[in-house]
């Protein structure tokens, strides 16, 4: 077999600026929104016809943080708490043979009137940067399977910390709204799902903690149930 060469058609703009804090699968921060903006060559209003008539999209990228890394045949899932394996291809591991993920996203809007052709989504879990290399419509009757099995990840992880604002990061918040209106529910959506390395998963945890999230720091400690947000500064 020949290898096969890939070039990215368009990239995506989202408010997660790291891998830490960053959604671990699509769907589970369904308030975020981000765009997808096609590069030269592949702006074309014609590569999208009739693409509005679906509700959501696949997105196909490259694992681009991690192309230098290599990769292993088995894995530490976070899901299992990180100290269990699984082979790489029972998981979704960005250390893959060939560094490739896929994302089910909603459609929000296209864009085709301006010169760049742009997706507007909801719900992705895509480092701001990441290179798509193809996308392609979410088909209900093909892609949902209502007896289909997850393994280890038959659930869905639900929120299991509540958000709050210090009355620092309360007065931040309000002097950041005017910019950036989605800032609350950006930061709840997102340190609700616990974002820690799973062995920082313990009562006592007195660490602090920091996440870029669109254009600002977050800053904040657990206490018990609870994520307080102790500061919020613009990068």
């Amino acid at each position: 077999m020949e290898n096969v060469s890939l070039s990215p058609i368009a990239v995506i703009h989202s408010p997660f600026k790291e891998k830490f804090a960053t959604p671990r699968q699509s769907g589970l921060t369904p308030s975020v929104r981000a765009r997808v903006e096609f590069l030269p060559g592949f702006s074309s209003s014609e590569s999208v016809r009739g693409l509005e008539g679906f509700s959501h999209i696949w997105l196909l990228f490259i694992f681009h943080q991690h192309l230098d890394q290599g990769w292993s045949p088995t894995v530490r899932p976070p899901r299992l708490g990180g100290n269990r394996r699984v082979g790489v291809f029972a998981s979704r591991s960005p250390f893959r043979p060939n560094p490739i993920g896929l994302s089910a996203v909603r459609l929000l809007n296209i864009d085709n009137k301006a010169a760049t052709l742009t997706l507007e989504i909801e719900g992705a879990d895509l480092i701001d940067g990441t290179p798509i290399i193809d996308i392609k419509p979410y088909i209900p009757y093909a892609d949902s399977i209502a007896t289909a099995q997850g393994g280890f990840a038959d659930s869905e992880p639900q929120p299991c910390l509540e958000v709050i604002f210090s009355a620092t990061a309360r007065g931040k918040l309000c002097d950041f709204s005017e910019q950036t209106p989605e800032l609350e529910a950006l930061i709840r959506d997102t340190l609700s799902l616990d974002p820690r390395p799973a062995y920082h998963h313990q009562r006592d945890d007195q660490r602090s903690y920091g996440c870029h999230l669109d254009r600002y720091n977050i800053r904040w400690q657990v206490d018990g149930a609870h994520i307080i947000i102790s500061d919020i500064e613009i990068d």
